[in-house]
């Protein structure tokens, strides 16, 4: 089997929850390692060990249900192969902090980087470095600057789950005969580039259906900001058909919130990025969650496989290409209540 090793701990700040919000957001931010994984598996020519490669890890901190996923999937990854030793370091959104950690795993020479920086553009640079020192670099989800810091990106897709969502809710409505929607937006942090293609997704999606979006607010990705965005909300649209929440974890504090108003049984609402504890909740039939799309931590699985390639100079094997793609995009699955156990293991 392989290994992995992490470099010194340094503290993690968690963020406070809004009352009782707590123990499901707790469930959901958990940085225990036994919850589920989803790994990929070497096919053909690439299940056959190779050389042996030395592969360096660098993640923001895992103060959200889906950055403590990535971590534990790219460790989970590298347990599936024997010939790839994993050097994981700690967690940080101090841009300085991750600045040295990439630069001692130069130093160290990695055959392989796997990045997901906290600030792409802050990261470029070493990323870069990194390159010049004929050290490949994946990429990680947020990306680089520039194309010259990276050799391969594999990221999710934001416009897509805006687009997969918008597009789930126009069907409900046209299936309930309302020709007319209510229909509401949560959305994460708005000055983030995900958010605004999310976002834009979803705009593209309901007005290409004729409908409009009537009231759209903004927070943070926690349980906390969504409990009181969802509040206000509420309380200023006293009629609503839809809703799209865009963070499951947030999506525990506008759960919270719409059970306090008491319009549990209302409108049809849709999350955004998969976690376990939404999939359970959807699956339970009797919640306004009736679906979330995907934006699975499972990419960190898939950038541990790549790096494996990349360190061995082999390519997918299902592909017709010598090389491994510049660019991977995943898919932003929509999850109901007919295929969550498909998907519970994406789930984060």
């Amino acid at each position: 089997m392989s290994k992995t090793v992490s470099l010194p701990r340094r503290g993690i700040l968690l963020s406070g929850l809004a009352a009782g919000a707590g123990v499901l957001a707790a469930a959901c931010t958990s940085n225990d390692t036994t919850a589920s994984t989803q790994v990929a598996g070497s096919t053909g020519d690439n299940s056959a060990a190779g050389a042996q490669v030395r592969v360096g890890f660098s993640a923001p901190a895992a103060d959200h249900g889906w950055t403590a996923a990535i971590t534990r999937n790219a460790r989970a990854q590298a347990e599936k192969f024997g010939d790839l030793t994993l050097n994981v370091t700690e967690g940080t959104n101090d841009v300085s902090r991750q600045i040295e950690q990439v630069q001692t795993m130069i130093n160290q020479k990695a055959d392989v980087l796997v990045i997901l920086p906290f600030d792409g553009n802050a990261l470029t640079e070493i990323a870069k470095n990194a390159m010049n020192a004929g050290i490949p670099v994946i990429n990680l989800d947020r990306v680089f600057a520039s194309a010259l810091a990276y050799r391969t990106w594999i990221g999710g897709d934001n416009y897509g789950m805006g687009v997969n969502a918008g597009s789930f809710i126009v069907r409900k409505m046209k299936d309930a005969g309302i020709g007319d929607p209510v229909i509401v937006e949560v959305a994460g942090i708005d000055n983030l580039q995900l958010t605004q293609e999310r976002s834009r997704g979803f705009h593209d999606a309901v007005t290409a259906a004729g409908f409009r979006i009537t009231a759209r607010q903004s927070t943070d990705f926690t349980a906390a900001g969504g409990q009181q965005v969802a509040s206000q909300m509420l309380q200023a649209t006293k009629k609503i058909d839809a809703m799209w929440n865009h963070d499951d974890d947030q999506g525990i504090g506008v759960l919270a919130a719409i059970k306090q108003a008491n319009r549990s049984g209302e409108f049809v609402m849709v999350g955004g990025g998969g976690s376990a504890q939404a999939m359970k909740e959807i699956q339970t039939g009797n919640s306004p969650l009736q679906a979330t799309v995907l934006y699975s931590p499972a990419m960190a699985s898939s950038a541990v496989a790549l790096a494996r390639l990349l360190g061995q100079r082999r390519a997918l094997g299902d592909l017709a290409e010598h090389d491994v793609p510049a660019k991977i995009t995943t898919f932003s699955a929509v999850v109901t209540k007919d295929n969550a156990e498909q998907y519970l293991a994406n789930g984060y």
